[in-house]
Protein backbone atom coordinates (compact mmCIF):
# COMPACT_ATOMS: atom_id res chain seq x y z
CA UNK A 1 0.00 0.00 0.00
CA UNK A 2 1.83 2.86 -1.03
CA UNK A 3 1.97 6.30 1.31
CA UNK A 4 -0.10 8.65 1.39
CA UNK A 5 0.67 12.12 -0.49
CA UNK A 6 -0.20 15.26 2.01
CA UNK A 7 0.14 18.73 1.42
CA UNK A 8 1.19 21.72 4.15
CA UNK A 9 -2.49 22.88 3.27
CA UNK A 10 -4.02 19.27 4.05
CA UNK A 11 -1.95 19.24 7.22
CA UNK A 12 -3.54 22.51 8.49
CA UNK A 13 -6.79 21.67 7.50
CA UNK A 14 -6.53 18.41 9.67
CA UNK A 15 -5.31 20.72 12.55
CA UNK A 16 -7.61 23.22 12.28
CA UNK A 17 -10.50 20.75 12.16
CA UNK A 18 -9.59 18.45 14.80
CA UNK A 19 -9.44 22.17 17.52
CA UNK A 20 -13.15 22.73 16.17
CA UNK A 21 -13.92 19.06 17.72
CA UNK A 22 -12.63 20.51 20.80
CA UNK A 23 -9.06 18.90 20.56
CA UNK A 24 -6.54 20.17 22.99
CA UNK A 25 -4.02 22.88 21.22
CA UNK A 26 -1.12 21.08 23.32
CA UNK A 27 -1.48 17.68 22.63
CA UNK A 28 -2.69 18.68 18.48
CA UNK A 29 0.60 21.19 18.33
CA UNK A 30 2.98 17.57 19.91
CA UNK A 31 1.25 15.61 17.55
CA UNK A 32 1.72 17.26 14.55
CA UNK A 33 5.28 18.42 15.99
CA UNK A 34 4.70 22.29 15.64
CA UNK A 35 4.86 24.81 18.43
CA UNK A 36 2.19 26.16 20.01
CA UNK A 37 3.25 29.53 18.81
CA UNK A 38 2.57 28.03 15.46
CA UNK A 39 -0.42 26.84 16.05
CA UNK A 40 -2.45 29.40 17.60
CA UNK A 41 -0.81 31.43 14.55
CA UNK A 42 -2.46 29.00 12.05
CA UNK A 43 -6.02 28.91 13.81
CA UNK A 44 -6.17 32.67 14.46
CA UNK A 45 -5.48 32.88 10.68
CA UNK A 46 -8.31 30.35 10.34
CA UNK A 47 -10.76 32.55 12.28
CA UNK A 48 -9.74 35.77 10.89
CA UNK A 49 -10.13 34.61 7.28
CA UNK A 50 -11.38 30.98 6.62
CA UNK A 51 -9.20 28.96 4.76
CA UNK A 52 -7.82 31.44 2.52
CA UNK A 53 -5.82 32.65 5.48
CA UNK A 54 -3.63 29.68 5.14
CA UNK A 55 -1.01 30.23 2.98
CA UNK A 56 -0.23 26.99 1.10
CA UNK A 57 3.74 26.89 1.45
CA UNK A 58 6.25 28.58 3.01
CA UNK A 59 7.26 31.83 1.24
CA UNK A 60 3.22 32.27 0.44
CA UNK A 61 1.07 35.01 1.45
CA UNK A 62 3.03 36.68 4.36
CA UNK A 63 0.81 37.60 7.39
CA UNK A 64 0.70 41.21 6.54
CA UNK A 65 -0.52 40.50 3.04
CA UNK A 66 -2.94 38.08 4.72
CA UNK A 67 -4.33 40.40 7.07
CA UNK A 68 -4.64 43.43 4.91
CA UNK A 69 -6.37 41.05 2.53
CA UNK A 70 -8.79 40.10 4.63
CA UNK A 71 -9.13 43.72 5.86
CA UNK A 72 -10.50 45.24 2.67
CA UNK A 73 -12.90 41.98 2.32
CA UNK A 74 -14.27 42.87 5.31
CA UNK A 75 -14.60 47.01 4.31
CA UNK A 76 -16.41 45.96 1.01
Amino acid sequence: MPWKDRTVMDERIRFVARLLEGESMALLCREFNISRKTGYKIFDRYKECGLEGSPTARGGLTATAISCRCRSRRLS
